[in-house]
């Protein structure tokens, strides 16, 4: 009798052990998929700002370049005007300068705010929803880290980890001391 009892707490105690080592393996597997799927979602949030700021700079630029291309065509129409000597040059400067002066206007009726503080910040807005995300999918990454690298370190993990050779820790995702500065924004 006590032999058959003494076999039965063996086996139930291997059955234990198994399911610990599935549960813990199963654990760390999944642990590990879910940092390289965090990894993923920064790589994706990376790449949508690298995609996103250069169209958006451009707008932006291009509103710019229009209208330092109309301030430099008054500019430009006045000192002709200026230094027209005779009448059918002060005419063509004239017509010139009204032209530009036009533009000018133009711009200042079509766009109050120039449209191009408009873009500025349809610009900043995108950008800092993508700079939001990508901070969120790094928290997110290195809260899955610290999962992981505590369920191989500490005890019975570390002892499962060994067995399925998962020793090595994950490193966290940490910001350089160039993205610690204060960036200086210039218009």
């Amino acid at each position: 009798m006590w032999e058959w009892i003494l076999i039965i707490i063996v086996v139930i105690v291997l059955l234990v052990i198994v399911a610990l080592f599935f549960n813990y393996y199963n654990r760390i597997i999944s642990l590990s998929n879910r940092i390289d799927n965090a990894w993923a979602q920064i790589d994706v949030q990376l790449k949508k700002r690298a995609d996103l700021v250069p169209n958006l700079v451009e707008t932006v630029k291009g509103y710019m370049a229009h209208e330092k291309k109309a301030i430099e065509m008054v500019t430009k129409a006045r000192e002709r005007m200026m230094g027209a000597q005779t009448v059918k040059d002060k005419m063509d400067a004239g017509v010139e300068l009204a032209a530009a002066m036009k533009t000018i206007f133009a711009l200042a009726e079509n766009y109050p705010n120039l449209k191009a503080s408009e873009n500025f910040k349809l610009l900043q807005e995108q950008l800092d929803g993508i700079e939001s995300k990508i901070a969120y999918a790094r928290q997110f990454y290195n809260d899955s880290v610290l999962a992981y690298n505590n369920a191989i370190t500490t005890f019975p993990g570390r002892w499962f980890a060994q067995r399925m050779g998962r020793t090595e820790q994950k490193p966290y995702f940490e910001i350089t001391e160039k993205e610690r500065a204060v960036p200086k924004v210039t218009f």
